[in-house]
């Protein structure tokens, strides 16, 4: 039996062999890599983080060497992919995001999102792992949804549910987010129809001669703005006669339960922003109706009662005025823009009228309520000499 004994030699000869093929093989992965050198003498490498709308973000990395840089980048790279895998189905990871952010949100936006992932996203991802789903699989989603006739800014809302669910996934597990390359539907604001200047007096008059309390609740908003959950959720308390100011404070919805004993409930939460929360200055003329109605404290102005009318039902009451008094059928939501428009035409300061309207900015004030009448186009175009 013959042994085979290395020299030292050898063992130099080997040991150079490999430091060769160790730099040639560290050459070609840094290769995967883009590191520059700067003016200020170090140097810089940047990894793609994510592509959201054509626009890219990069994780930024520095170092004295060339080298530095590379172990910094690779240090990066190895950690992510790692971590890129999440093995569960999208309804898992969504029972996770949604105990995080259920105490976040109000419990009318919670089972906003809860009907929506119920009946628009889990049937179409619900058992698909999540690192799974790509953008081409929430194309599909879009173009299924409209052609079973949701309009594009239901579908927008959805996606936007979407995208908070998966930025949690790329929080927690660090999986690509589909939702990046995806091109939200554009939003069309919807159409509203409004009375015309001579419908408005219409109704105007025939409210002089009705006394009630639904005709109480349309002057209320006809002259303050006041959506009809803030109308409806208003109590004698948050009226101030003496100063002519009207408080928001509350909204009042009709919501989705969980419980399995009903399907909905009728529930008082907070406004739908903070700028909702607001003060509202009340015209003269409506404080001898507002009076007549006057209870304590604890009654609701719609509903005379310590429990509240709810809007649906002074919809509908509305919609039977509307009727009586041949008018076209509109929502009473009109009665707010009604009112944006006529402060504008009046010569309201946008900033003001869009703080008593209690929006965020002016722009939605500007784009969503303001609405000009054939009329008015017609006497702005006779100004012209």
């Amino acid at each position: 039996m013959s042994i085979h004994l290395f020299t030292f030699s050898d063992i130099i000869c080997r040991n150079s062999i490999l430091r060769i093929v160790y730099f040639a093989q560290r050459r070609e992965e840094m290769k995967r890599y883009n590191i520059y050198y700067r003016q200020d003498g170090r140097f810089e490498g940047r990894i793609l983080k994510e592509k959201r709308g054509g626009k890219r973000k990069y994780q930024y990395f520095f170092g004295k060497t060339r080298k530095d840089v590379w172990d910094k980048m690779d240090s990066y790279s190895n950690r992510i992919n790692e971590n890129q895998y999440c093995p569960k189905p999208l309804a898992v990871l969504i029972e996770d995001w949604f105990f995080c952010i259920r105490h976040q949100v109000k419990e009318s936006t919670a089972a906003n999102y809860r009907m929506k992932i119920e009946k628009h996203i889990l049937p179409s991802f619900g058992e698909k792992l999540v690192d799974a789903i790509h953008s081409d699989d929430i194309y599909k989603f879009i173009d299924f949804k409209k052609k079973s006739g949701l309009s594009d800014r239901y579908i927008s809302d959805i996606l936007v549910l979407m995208k908070s669910i998966f930025k949690y996934a790329v929080k927690v597990y660090h999986v690509f987010n589909p939702m990046n390359d995806v091109s939200m539907p554009k939003k069309k604001a919807p159409e509203i129809q409004l009375l015309d200047s001579k419908e408005e007096n219409q109704l105007r008059q025939y409210l002089a001669s009705h006394s009630d309390r639904t005709t109480l609740g349309i002057i209320v908003s006809m002259y303050t703005g006041v959506r009809i959950g803030e109308l409806t959720a208003l109590q004698w308390q948050d009226v101030d006669l003496k100063k002519r100011i009207l408080t928001v404070r509350k909204t009042l919805q009709r919501i989705q339960c969980q419980d399995g004993v009903t399907k909905t409930k009728l529930v008082i939460t907070e406004p739908k922003s903070e700028s909702s929360k607001r003060k509202i200055p009340i015209p003269a003329h409506v404080i001898p109706l507002l009076l007549k109605f006057q209870g304590n404290k604890n009654e609701y102005l719609i509903s005379g009662k310590e429990t509240p009318t709810e809007p649906r039902t002074l919809q509908y009451r509305f919609s039977k005025i509307l009727k009586n008094v041949n008018l076209p059928s509109v929502h009473f939501h009109s009665l707010r823009h009604m009112f944006a428009s006529r402060c504008i035409r009046l010569g309201f300061d946008v900033k003001a009228l869009s703080e008593i309207l209690g929006h965020s900015s002016v722009e939605i004030t500007l784009n969503r309520y303001v609405h000009s009448s054939f009329e008015q186009k017609i006497e702005y175009m006779s100004r012209l000499k």
